[in-house]
C-alpha cells in the first residue's frame, strides 16, 4: 500500500479537532457520462474541487480525507496540486475507497489523524455547501453527539398502490429529505461501524448506521441550494447557481526586458536558442511576467514588483513559472479562477512560432487550467521601436477571472 493510500502522504496539523470525509470512489452511472461525475467540469473546475474548496473555506476544518478508487489516486493528487494552495493542500489526504459508500467512509475515518474527534461526512458531488451550514452541523454535533442536515418535505406525498395508482396520501409533517454533511463524535462512528460489521448491516447513509446503533441523530436545517449532482439536469442547475454568485474581473499586464549577451532567452518557461537573452533580476521571462501582472491587476493586488521585488535575493535568477504558481495561489485564496488569457509577444528576432505551443503548455500547467484557455501570439513591429531594433522583447497579457461574489 502506498503512503497516499494509507492516508499519510501529507502532514496534517494535529491541532484541529474537526475532520471531513468525502466518499468519491463511485462512478455515478445515473449521470450517463464516461467520466466519474465528481470529475465533471463545473464552472471551469471539477465538481470535486468545488466541494473541497467549499469545505476548506470553513476555518473549523483541520483535515479532509477523500476516498477514491485505486486507479484515481495519482490523478486526484495531480488535480489537487493544480487547484489548491500549499496551505490548503496540506490539509487534504487521499485514501483508497471501497466498493460501497459505507466502506469508503470507514476508510476515510480510519485515515483521519487521531486528534480529530468530530467527523463530518459530505457527498463529493454536493459542491454548493456553505461554511455556515458546516458550522451549524458542527455545533449540533457538539451539543447532541450526532447530526444530519435535512430539508423538510414540502410537496404532497403519495403512496402508489396496485397498477401504479395512488394508494393513499402520506402525512408529510415529520418527513425530511436527507442531505449532507452528516456527522458524529468519532467514538460514535467507530461504535456504529463495529456493530454494522457484527450484524452485517448496510446503511443508505451515515445517519442510518448511527440509528441502527441506537444513537440519536439531531436534525440541522439544510439549504435548498445544497444539491447533490446526480443527473445531467442537476449539473445545469448547479451551473446556474454558481453563475449568480460570480463576478467577472479583467486584468491587463505588460512587461519589457532588454536583450543582452551572455543570458539565456526564456519565454513562457521555454529556453530558446539565440545569441542573446533577456536581462533581469529573475530569469527575465517577459511573457510570464506580463501574465502575472494581468492576473494581479484583475485581482486588484498591484503588480509583480510589489509581490516579487528585484531587491529581494530570494527571486534572483528564479524560474518565473514559480512566481506564476504563487500568483495562482493568491488567485485561489481570493476565490477566483482563471477563465482565459490572451498573450502577445512583441519580438523582431528570433522567430517564436515553433515554440508557442510549448509556452502555452507551460503556462496552462502553472495556472492549473486546460491548454485551450491560454492563447499566445507573436508579432514583430516591422523593425520599428526598441523591439524592432532588436534591443528588447515586450509582452502584453489580458486575462479574465471569475470570482465568488459572496
Amino acid at each position: 500500500m502506498s503512503s497516499e493510500q494509507s492516508g499519510t502522504r501529507n502532514s496534517i496539523p494535529q491541532t484541529g479537532r474537526v475532520g471531513v470525509v468525502l466518499p468519491a470512489a463511485g462512478f455515478g452511472s445515473r449521470m450517463g457520462s464516461a467520466t466519474p461525475k465528481q470529475y465533471l467540469t463545473l464552472a471551469g473546475k471539477p465538481i470535486l474541487v468545488h466541494t473541497l474548496a467549499a469545505v476548506l473555506a470553513c476555518p473549523e476544518i483541520a483535515a479532509v480525507v477523500v476516498a477514491v478508487a485505486a486507479d484515481q489516486l495519482d490523478h486526484l493528487a495531480t488535480l489537487l496540486d493544480h487547484h489548491f494552495s500549499a496551505t490548503d493542500r496540506a490539509k487534504i489526504l487521499i485514501t483508497t475507497g471501497g466498493a460501497t459508500r459505507q466502506l469508503s467512509v470507514r476508510a476515510g475515518i480510519q485515515a483521519l489523524p487521531p486528534a480529530i474527534d468530530t467527523i463530518l461526512v459530505h457527498d463529493a458531488a454536493r459542491p454548493l455547501i456553505t461554511p455556515a451550514l458546516i458550522k451549524r452541523c458542527i455545533r449540533a454535533i457538539q451539543t447532541h453527539g450526532a447530526a444530519i442536515v435535512a430539508i423538510p418535505v414540502n410537496d404532497t406525498l403519495k403512496l402508489a398502490g396496485p397498477e401504479n395508482k395512488i394508494g393513499k396520501t402520506i402525512d408529510r409533517t415529520h418527513l425530511y429529505r436527507a442531505q449532507t454533511p452528516q456527522g458524529a463524535k468519532r467514538e460514535l462512528f467507530v461504535n456504529a461501524y463495529a456493530l454494522a460489521d457484527r450484524e452485517n448491516f448496510s446503511g443508505t447513509d451515515e445517519a442510518s448506521l448511527l440509528e441502527h446503533a441506537g444513537i440519536p441523530v439531531a436534525i440541522v436545517a439544510g439549504e435548498e441550494r445544497n444539491i447533490k449532482i446526480t443527473r445531467p439536469d442537476d449539473l445545469s442547475i448547479a451551473r446556474s447557481i454558481l453563475e449568480e454568485k460570480k463576478m467577472i474581473r479583467i486584468g491587463h499586464g505588460f512587461d519589457a526586458h532588454r536583450l543582452v549577451d551572455d543570458r539565456p532567452l526564456i519565454l513562457g518557461g521555454v529556453t530558446i536558442e539565440y545569441e542573446k537573452g533577456l536581462l533581469g533580476h529573475s530569469d527575465a521571462d517577459v511573457l510570464t511576467h506580463a501574465l502575472i501582472d494581468a492576473i494581479l491587476g484583475a485581482l486588484g493586488k498591484g503588480d509583480i514588483g510589489r509581490h516579487f521585488p528585484d531587491s529581494d535575493d530570494r527571486y534572483k535568477g528564479i524560474n518565473s513559472l514559480k512566481l506564476l504558481d504563487e500568483t495562482i495561489g493568491l488567485t485561489i485564496k481570493n476565490k477566483a479562477v482563471l477563465v482565459n488569457a490572451d498573450l502577445t509577444i512583441l519580438c523582431q528576432a528570433p522567430k517564436l512560432a515553433p515554440h508557442l505551443e510549448a509556452m502555452r503548455a507551460n503556462l496552462a500547467h502553472a495556472c492549473g487550467v486546460d491548454q485551450d484557455r491560454i492563447n499566445i501570439k507573436a508579432t514583430t513591429t516591422e523593425k520599428m521601436g526598441y523591439t524592432g531594433r532588436g534591443e528588447g522583447i515586450a509582452a502584453h497579457a489580458v486575462v479574465l477571472l471569475e470570482q465568488d461574489n459572496d
